[in-house]
């Protein structure tokens, strides 16, 4: 097998750069959930992350590794709301500009947190391609440097730091399930696990809305997104060619969940849990009460990847 394209060095340097940045997230349980399940299901809560989400990882670590001089004319990205709210965030605190391409159907909230954050928006159309086009446009314009919001290895190395640390906090996990939209998450997910935990299976969970990811994964081929329609707005992008690949030789399965048992899953964290997560958070649990991944008498971790909810639009 060839080299991984993020090595366990990579991992530990980013978390070194990124700690004096973000969260070192705290891991819960539910014993309700626990006992319905026979399992052991431990929860890294990125939802208490700086911005709300994991995307706070990746960003800082991206911004972070560049020099002044290449900072100067700002960082630019595609977004529909948590990397974009990341990138400005991260941006801001190093001083410089962030430009965010985002969809025109963005969650308000998250236009607003953006905004909030400073970042500069430009508004496209909610395809893959009017993102990209619009994307370079501004960065043809501005001169800012493009941190793209997966498929980066900076990006990825960031994004790997969560699952690092819920191993360091629970060891000898048997699974570990992720949300996939671009692959950022899962990808960095999946080499920490080959890194420093390569006993645990990484499998990812997806909208059925939105399995683009699931049928890349099964044919081998990239299959990119086209108009998803699933309430989980952060998984609505297509895998990137840096986290396919990565996805492809250490993700051990992907699987599909309905519109129905996300909203349930969402819930019952609400409910049970006590804590605010988002759609696309509750997508792995939804995996487990759909018994599509049998985590029974399992050790198993799920990163609750972000809680950035418009609390005037709730899916109940």
């Amino acid at each position: 097998m060839k080299e991984p394209i993020v090595s366990a060095l990579q991992i530990r340097n980013a978390g070194e750069r990124i700690k004096p940045y973000i969260n070192r997230t705290p891991v819960m349980t539910s014993a309700s959930l626990n006992k319905l399940f026979n399992t052991n299901v431990f929860f890294k809560c990125e939802n208490f992350q700086k911005v709300g989400a994991f995307k706070a990882r990746g960003a800082t670590n991206a911004v972070r590794s560049l020099s002044p001089d290449s900072l100067m004319h700002g960082v630019a990205t595609h977004s529909s709301g948590n990397h974009a709210q990341a990138l400005s965030w991260a941006a801001a605190l190093a001083g410089t500009k962030a430009y965010i391409v985002m969809p025109s159907n963005s969650s308000p909230v998250k236009i607003e947190a953006v905004k909030g954050y400073g970042g500069l928006i430009t508004f496209c159309e909610p395809t893959l391609s009017s993102r990209e086009e619009t994307l370079q446009k501004v960065i043809e314009k501005t001169g800012a440097i493009e941190i793209h919001p997966y498929n980066d290895t900076r990006i990825i190395e960031g994004q790997a730091t969560s699952a690092l640390e819920l191993f360091e906090e629970i060891p000898f996990l048997d699974l570990i399930i992720v949300p996939v939209g671009g692959g950022g998450l899962l990808s960095g997910t999946a080499l920490s696990a080959l890194h420093f935990s390569s006993d645990t299976k990484v499998i990812a969970a997806e909208p059925m809305m939105a399995d683009d990811a699931f049928r890349s994964f099964k044919s081998g081929t990239f299959i990119p997104s086209v108009n998803p329609e699933t309430i989980a707005d952060g998984l609505r992008t297509s895998l990137g060619s840096l986290t396919f690949q990565v996805i492809r030789e250490h993700v051990s399965d992907i699987v599909t969940v309905s519109e129905e048992s996300i909203v349930n899953a969402m819930r019952f964290i609400w409910e049970r849990m006590k804590i605010i997560v988002e759609t696309s958070s509750a997508v792995p649990l939804a995996a487990i009460m759909e018994q599509r991944i049998k985590v029974d008498g399992k050790r198993t971790g799920i990163i609750l990847s972000g809680g950035n909810v418009d609390l005037s639009n709730l899916p109940w």
